[in-house]
């Protein structure tokens, strides 16, 4: 009886294992941006364009662009393209000024997971 329960043990260990791998793998991650992260563009851009590892919601996600002087930047709302729900696309109401800018994003995922994260870029 000791060996049996033993390896129901050992299944059950396995299998919330795999299981919790599986959630952890339904997270939307951010795979690439637009300006990319760390990096200085010389023309500042009309929109923020946001790349996940998978569909996200728009009505859910978005983000706040904090600029030079920790000043926050106006955008409009957050969209995702119908054919392609993994990039999320926010307008910039204003022209960005030469300066640092920092990106605090969130998003939830299709599958209803919530992610957040922070990049930064600069405008020459």
């Amino acid at each position: 009886m000791g060996f049996t329960s033993s390896r129901m043990l050992q299944t059950s260990t396995l299998l919330v294992s795999l299981l919790t791998t599986t959630g952890a793998l339904a997270h939307a991650h951010l795979k690439n941006q637009s300006p990319a992260a760390d990096s200085q563009v010389t023309d500042a851009p009309r929109a923020l364009t946001l790349t996940f590892s998978e569909g996200v919601e728009a009505k859910f996600s978005g983000l706040t662009l904090t600029g030079p002087a920790q000043a926050k930047i106006a955008t409009g709302l957050a969209s995702v393209d119908g054919k392609d729900n993994t990039q999320l696309v926010v307008p910039l109401e204003q022209s960005l000024a030469p300066g640092n800018y920092t990106v605090d994003w969130h998003v939830v995922s299709v599958d209803g997971h919530k992610t957040k994260g922070q990049y930064h870029f600069s405008v020459k």
